[in-house]
């Protein structure tokens, strides 16, 4: 048994932003045995990989104040600390990670009762509620960002960067594309993250005929939530709900539209892709304008406030950028000066440190 491999409890669950960092740190730890935690009928059913065995709870937030709805949260709470235990037990498991989320406290809570070590990531410039309570109690806090230690005043803080996915740092990143964007054209990218972003959406498509007699093409990721998405048709424009070589896409881009979610900034950085980012006002405590900050104190990136964005605005911003090969350029640079491309083995790293001592 001296011999036998650690095994760890992922507990990770419900976007993107949560659950790719997770699982490119579970690639990092090929010699653990790895089990993950998440949530039924959430995105991790589709994305945890096979060789994950995926334990399920039932678990949600409280969205607004103290009321009888939070009594049966309360209650649903307790039930899953209780299962998560179990699962530690049954499972000798050595150590846990989450990426916080709903699912983190009840991770964290059955992990302290029984003395095993925590690590918690948190990808965002301004930590979320459940990583300000939860921070302290934990073995170690992985930091996206170093701005947001200010935050953890008394939690252990090492700032390690946000892992991306495997395509953005192997041969992938320089893979031709599979769509029909001719070489040399001005190529604009919008993406609003893993839920998509259907203001967004109306906003691009409104200004889209500008850029196209700019010479530009669109490709653009509207998400399954849009139903106008097909709404417009040119020759040099691409809608698709989803693009799985987000890497190359990238990679290949003038400029990106994008959502400032954590994993949207993450994935931004490493490609060295100049960026118009424009926050998602519904956000929980305006995290997105957080991180969207980051990037535009940096000079990688431009932020519009969706409260105030009009299509003529959004089309000459990105006609500026567009007749400015120099100004991206220094985008580009910059945004690259962000990337922590081996996030991934400095998570990997520090957990090794949490649970083998």
């Amino acid at each position: 048994m001296a011999n036998a491999p650690i095994r760890l409890l992922i507990a990770a669950s419900g976007t993107g932003g949560h659950l790719f960092p997770a699982i490119a740190l579970a690639e990092k730890l090929p010699d653990y045995q790895i089990e993950w935690l998440g949530v039924p009928d959430r995105l991790e059913t589709q994305l945890v990989p096979q060789e994950y065995p995926l334990n399920t709870i039932a678990v949600e937030g409280f969205q607004q104040g103290f009321g009888l709805s939070s009594i049966r949260i309360l209650a649903k709470l307790a039930g899953s600390i209780l299962e998560v235990r179990r699962i530690l037990k049954q499972g000798n498991f050595q150590g846990v990670f989450t990426t916080g989320g709903y699912i983190a406290g009840p991770a964290v809570i059955a992990a302290r009762s029984l003395g095993l070590p925590v690590v918690f990531h948190e990808s965002n410039a301004l930590p979320g509620k459940v990583t300000r309570f939860f921070g302290p109690w934990c073995s170690a806090v992985a930091l996206g960002f170093e701005v947001a230690a200010k935050y953890l005043p008394r939690a252990k803080n090492v700032c390690v960067g946000t892992p991306v996915r495997a395509q953005f740092l192997d041969g992938a990143i320089n893979a031709p594309l599979d769509l029909a964007i001719p070489d040399g054209v001005p190529l604009i990218v919008v993406f609003g993250g893993s839920q998509g972003a259907v203001a967004v959406n109306k906003l691009v498509r409104e200004s889209a005929n500008a850029w196209f007699d700019a010479g530009a093409y669109i490709v653009h990721l509207t998400g399954d939530r849009d139903e106008e998405a097909d709404s417009l048709k040119h020759p040099q424009y691409i809608a698709l709900p989803f693009y799985n070589n987000m890497a190359a896409l990238l990679q290949r881009a003038t400029l990106a539209i994008s959502r400032s979610g954590a994993g949207s900034l993450t994935e931004l950085a490493v490609c060295g892709t100049p960026a118009i980012l424009i926050p998602y006002p519904f956000a929980a405590e305006d995290h997105q304008s957080y991180n969207a900050d980051v990037f535009t104190s940096s000079g990688a990136a431009l932020t519009l406030k969706q409260s105030e964005l009009t299509a003529q605005v959004l089309q000459s911003n990105v006609l500026n950028l567009l007749q400015s090969p120099q100004e991206l350029a220094k985008m580009g640079k910059n945004a690259k000066a962000i990337a922590v491309p081996d996030s991934a083995e400095k998570l990997a790293q520090l957990v090794r440190e949490v649970v083998e001592t």
